[in-house]
Formats: structure tokens, sequence, C-alpha cells
């Protein structure tokens, strides 16, 4: 199974969600992130992991879908 940090991440168009982890789907074996909005009501959502760390054109710019912040503990990402 494939990892992935969890901790709070920063969507391209700007919400942040806390990533709970890496899980597979009982049907088809794929791997999807499990994440939390910060915002709103705070649900609990699943994204493809290949989707959640795939690079998208925005603005003529390439940038992460949800690009790392920090971990759970509040320990910044290093550039």
């Amino acid at each position: 199974m494939a990892t992935l940090r969890p901790g709070r991440y920063r969507h391209f168009k700007g919400n942040e969600y806390e990533v709970l982890g890496v899980a597979r789907d009982s049907e088809t074996e794929q791997e999807v992130v499990v994440y939390r909005a910060l915002y709103g009501e705070r649900g609990l959502w699943v994204r493809p992991l290949a989707m959640f760390t795939e690079i998208i054109e925005r603005d003529g710019r390439k940038v992460p879908r949800f690009a790392y912040l920090e971990d759970a503990s509040g320990n910044a990402a290093k550039a």
C-alpha cells in the first residue's frame, strides 16, 4: 500500500483538509485517501490516491491538487 503523510493539506482552490490515512476499497482494492474538511461541517471524504497526489494545471502553472502543509503535531512542511 502506498504511503501519504497524515497531516494538513491545502487544496489548490484554497480550502484545507486533514489527511487521516490511506485505505483500500474492499471491492476494487483501489487505494483511497481518507480526509476531513477543516471548514464547515468538517465532513469526512475519500478520494482515489492517484487523484489526490496528481499535479494539475491551474492558471498556466503546474501545482499539486493537494499541497502538504504540516503534520498532525503542527510541524510545517520543509521547503
